[in-house]
This record gives structure tokens, C-alpha cells and sequence, in this order.
């Protein structure tokens, strides 16, 4: 169902076959007026398709393409299968997430996310400043074993310098450290604790109704192990609440993990407007935020093909142009015309 497409929301679309000669001369044409061509086919599909980098650049001269792969454009796995776990666990993430058993994965966050889509979105930012400067786009080659690796340039730094060790939960950011990880409570809950700093780790021992100069020190990581039972008995002690009352104005980085049911009534993200109200369903407020241009939901998600002759329209085509014969669009009863003179037409 489109409606729980999230990251489709507000977005108009046409359908062109690709392989059909009318369809990807139509997509040229689109390419002609557009700033950015974006693309996520394994490498050499768009070239064999008579649309890739080569083609569209000689249609517009100041077009940024940005390619989205696994692996690269390049290298002995370009042309290989994969998935965000496969990339991330060829960048070193994966080893690092996780218990000291066993490596989890952090959803698809860092991969699909993080480590490609933000970085392309940054990437194809970049280069369209340049050639707003230059008059001439270029490709921007975004591959998610790429950005995973530039997320993990600090702790590979660390590595570098031998204050991180090859091995999970005995690091400080990875759950080794007991003043950095999370906590059962008595309810089955959980609360967060990142008291890096030493005034912060002060606020955390007195919450926690633990003496600091009898406590072995912070940084001690001899000690960390026995810390970290010590820290997990007193927090099975209450429940999550408790101890969010108990930290609550302190320094001492104490936060409740919630579950997503809870996300939409937390105070904070209540009061920020965080969730957006978009047909019955709460979404992501969009992020970050503008001072001048505050961005807003255009709409709900839709199915492909929905508000394209509306695009069209936006970009200057006539919905009868020949150039156009090969796309297709929904109208309103969400059907596909057999011709695009049969759509909508953009004061519908």
C-alpha cells in the first residue's frame, strides 16, 4: 500500500519503459531540462540502455548524474549482488556493531542510508554548485562501501592510533565502556547512558547513589567490565520512569529508549512537531530544518506513475509533445493511459 511508503511521500511520476526505443527517447527529453539525472542500476545497464553518463551529457552539458550502487562503478565486485549488510560488512561497520559474540545490524541505516543515499544527496549538491560555477555537470559515483567507510573515519583513526581495539563491546562507543551503553531496568525497559565526559560521569555515580572517590577511574578500562555489572544491577533496581525522574535536569546523559509507539508522545518530539499528521498516519517531520524556506509535506506517498502530468506540465511540456509518446501516467482514477493525451491535463 503507497500510503506506508514514507519516503515516496509528495513525489510525481511518469513511467517510460526504458527498453522501448519511444521511451528512452522521451527520457532524453527530460534529461534536456533537468539539473540532475539519478540512477541506481547495477554498473553498465544505463550504458547499455543508450542512457547513461555519455548520452545524457551530450543532451545537457550541465547535467549532475549521480549513480547509486553497492560497490562502486568499479573493482572486482561491482557487478556482484549485494545488500547493505554486505556493504557495511566489507567497510569494517558491521564487525564493530554489535555483542561481544556476535555482530548486529544497525538496521539498514548505515548502508542504504547514511553511508549512500545522504552522501549522494550530498554529492550531487556539491557538484551542482560547481556547475552553476563551471556551466559543466559531471557523475558523481556514490557506492555505499564508500560512504560507509568515510562514517567510519573516526574510529578507524582511533584504530590507527591504537586507542580502539579490533573487537566489539570493549571500546568506548560500542558498549564496552559502562559510562556509554544501555541498561535494563526493573520494568523490562531500557535507558540510554553517554556520561563521557567528567563532570558528566560525576552526575551519573551520584544519581546512581555511588561514591566517586571510591570508584576505580573512569578511563580505567581494567575496571570497565565490573563496572558495567555493578551500573546494570543498580538500574535493575526500578523502572525505566524512576530513573528518567532521577536524572532528569542532571548532567549525567541518562535518556529512556523508547519503543517506536512511544516516539509521537515523547515531550520533546511533541513539542518540536516532530511527527506530521498526513492522512491518519504520523511521518517524519522533514529534516533538517530552514529558518527562511521551512520545507513542508507536499502529500502523502503515491503510487508510480500518479501526478505526472502535472510534472510534465511544471516542466514546460505539452501533454500531446511527440517527444512524449513513451511515458505513461496515472489519471485520476489511477489507471495508466494507453496514450499520454488520454491523462489528466494539468488544470485537472
Amino acid at each position: 500500500d503507497a500510503r506506508f511508503q514514507f519516503t515516496e511521500r509528495g513525489r510525481r511520476s511518469v513511467i517510460a519503459d526504458l527498453k522501448d526505443p519511444d521511451g528512452k527517447e522521451a527520457v532524453l527529453s527530460l534529461v534536456e531540462k533537468a539539473d540532475v539525472v539519478l540512477e541506481g542500476m547495477r554498473p553498465g545497464v544505463m550504458e547499455r540502455l543508450g542512457l547513461g553518463p555519455e548520452p545524457c551529457l551530450v543532451r545537457n552539458s550541465a547535467l549532475v548524474y549521480g549513480r547509486m550502487t553497492g560497490w562502486g562503478q568499479s573493482g572486482p565486485l561491482s557487478q556482484a549482488v549485494g545488500h547493505d549488510i554486505n556493504y557495511i560488512g566489507i567497510a569494517g561497520v558491521l564487525h564493530s556493531i554489535g555483542t561481544s559474540q556476535a555482530p548486529v545490524p544497525p538496521l539498514n541505516l548505515v548502508g542504504d542510508f547514511g553511508g549512500g543515499a545522504m552522501l549522494l544527496a550530498l554529492g550531487v549538491m556539491a557538484a551542482l554548485l560547481e556547475a552553476r560555477q563551471s556551466g559543466k555537470g559531471q557523475v558523481v559515483d556514490a557506492a555505499m562501501v564508500d560512504g560507509s567507510l568515510s562514517l567510519m573515519a573516526a574510529v578507524l583513526g582511533r584504530y590507527a592510533a591504537g586507542e580502539w581495539k579490533d573487537q566489539r563491546q570493549c571500546n568506548l562507543l560500542d558498549g564496552g565502556a559502562h559510562f556509554y551503553g544501555t541498561y535494563a531496568t526493573s520494568d523490562g525497559l531500557f535507558v540510554a547512558v553517554g556520561a563521557i565526559e567528567p563532570r558528566f560521569y560525576q552526575a551519573l555515580l551520584k544519581g546512581l547513589g555511588l561514591d566517586n572517590c571510591a570508584m576505580p577511574a573512569q578511563h580505567d578500562r581494567q575496571a570497565w567490565p565490573a563496572m558495567r555489572e555493578r551500573f546494570s544491577r543498580i538500574f535493575r533496581l526500578n523502572t525505566r520512569d524512576h530513573w528518567c525522574r532521577v536524572f532528569e535536569g542532571t548532567e549525567a546523559c541518562v535518556s529512556p529508549v523508547l519503543s517506536l509507539g512511544e516516539l509521537a508522545a515523547h515531550p520533546h518530539i511533541a513539542q518540536r512537531s516532530s511527527f506530521v499528521a498526513v492522512d491518519g498516519l504520523m511521518h517524519p517531520a522533514p529534516s533538517p530544518r530552514f529558518s527562511r524556506t521551512p520545507s513542508e509535506i507536499a502529500g502523502p506517498p503515491v503510487g508510480r506513475g500518479v501526478g505526472g502530468s502535472l510534472a510534465l506540465a511544471d516542466w514546460g511540456f505539452a501533454l500531446d509533445d511527440s517527444r512524449l509518446k513513451g511515458l505513461a501516467w496515472k489519471g485520476e482514477a489511477g489507471s495508466i493511459p494507453s496514450e499520454p493525451e488520454a491523462a489528466v491535463s494539468p488544470q485537472a
